[in-house]
């Protein structure tokens, strides 16, 4: 058998018509939960919203239109370290210079429909208010048992393996030198990626820091930074529940949530609530929330998407704390999620560029298309010249 890698070959998913007639049967039978009088979002999903949600999912909302949607951008599957992978490979248009090629992340709970907003604007700049120069080829994988990638049938693999997948898939699309971003465990694979792969990537771009990870010396944290664990500390207690699950029992949940997609909706979207600025009313459409849970519904892919945590906690502490000498930039979003200080992020990488744009959140990407491009343009335009191709 040859070691050469297959072709990419092009992918577009076609869902049968039985699918979606099981699905609205199964959102029509929902068997509800009480919540008490005024509850709201307070102990989780608003089961008021989430009755009005499972009502256009099972009446409403169109699939065929959105997956037709999603089918127009450039996507194809390969194989990677023995497994399928899906991925977008978005390349530049008319480009005025050199051309920087970008691998783009996604987190949970998600998929590569993270950055479907944003492929276009950085593909194409010139025909959104930007500059033709800051153009990128881009490329968006699904993360193994995320979406349309094949999940591992053995253990869940970490961030750390799958930044080496990704390298892997890089010079497979022929990029031998690239920038890598990404938020969420995007981040965590970004920098991955930045930390094994210094040769071959140029530039890393990050919209957090992650929860703290410290084994030095605490006299040495400034103020800000003991104030940051202390803030992350009481978020992990308040809002940590789903990841705790995650990481140690995800098979237990992934049973309902496989069965039921109120239930997977309920789970979902109180993640999009939470960690969005202004929550899902104003930061997404249905079809947009939809979207994303249909893909995951359609995919069965809740279960090992949310075994990736399990794989994340057994990631050596040596490896937690190592320090990115890339040169690194940060997007720190007003509505995301525990946001570290700058003093933080210099000790942790290389941080040549800390920015907080006053709009978006945890999924800043979809939220804020235009305000997360501009920056992945202007913090990457130094090292354009960097970029090759295979």
């Amino acid at each position: 058998m040859s070691d050469t890698p297959a072709d990419p070959e092009p992918f577009v998913s076609r869902t049968a018509p039985e699918a979606i007639d099981d699905l609205r049967a199964r959102l029509r039978t929902t068997r509800w939960p009480d919540a008490p009088e005024d509850a709201g979002w307070s102990l989780g999903t608003d089961v008021d919203y989430l009755r009005e949600l499972v009502a256009y999912w099972a009446d409403g909302f169109d699939w065929p239109a959105q997956e037709a949607a999603l089918a127009r951008l450039p996507r194809f599957r390969t194989q990677v370290g023995g497994l399928g992978i899906h991925f977008v490979h978005a390349r530049a248009v008319a480009p005025a210079g050199p051309v920087l090629p970008l691998v783009l992340s996604h987190g949970w709970p998600d998929s590569f429909w993270r950055y479907s907003k944003v492929v276009p604007l950085l593909t194409d700049p010139g025909a959104h208010g930007g500059d033709p120069a800051d153009a990128f080829d881009v490329v968006v994988p699904d993360m193994p048992g995320f979406g349309y990638s094949d999940g591992p049938t053995g253990p869940p693999l970490s961030s750390v393996a799958v930044a080496q997948l990704w390298a892997e898939l890089m010079r497979t699309v022929g990029y031998e030198r690239f920038g890598a971003a990404g938020g969420d465990m995007g981040s965590h694979v970004s920098r991955y990626l930045a930390l094994d792969h210094p040769d071959r990537v140029v530039a890393v771009h990050r919209t957090d820091g992650g929860l703290p990870v410290f084994a030095g010396d605490p006299a040495t944290l400034t103020p800000g930074e003991r104030a940051w664990f202390a803030e992350a500390a009481t978020w992990t207690a308040a809002e940590g529940a789903y990841g705790a699950m995650h990481r140690t029992k995800p098979q237990t949940v992934a049973a309902g949530l496989n069965d039921s997609p109120a239930g997977l909706t309920a789970w979902i979207v109180e993640k999009l609530h939470g960690w969005s600025d202004g929550g899902v009313g104003r930061a997404y459409t249905r079809d947009e929330i939809l979207t994303n849970i249909t893909i995951y519904w359609l995919t069965g892919t809740i279960g090992s998407s949310m075994r990736m945590y399990h794989a994340n906690s057994k990631i050596p502490a040596e490896q937690l704390t190592r320090r990115v000498e890339v040169p690194s930039g940060f997007s720190l979003f007003r509505g995301d999620v525990v946001r570290p200080p700058r003093a933080w992020l210099e000790r942790t990488a290389n941080a040549v560029r800390v920015t907080e744009p006053e709009r978006g959140g945890h999924f800043a990407a979809f939220e804020e298309p235009e305000l997360y491009a501009q920056e992945l343009r202007d913090f990457f335009r130094p090292y354009r010249s960097g970029g090759s191709a295979a």
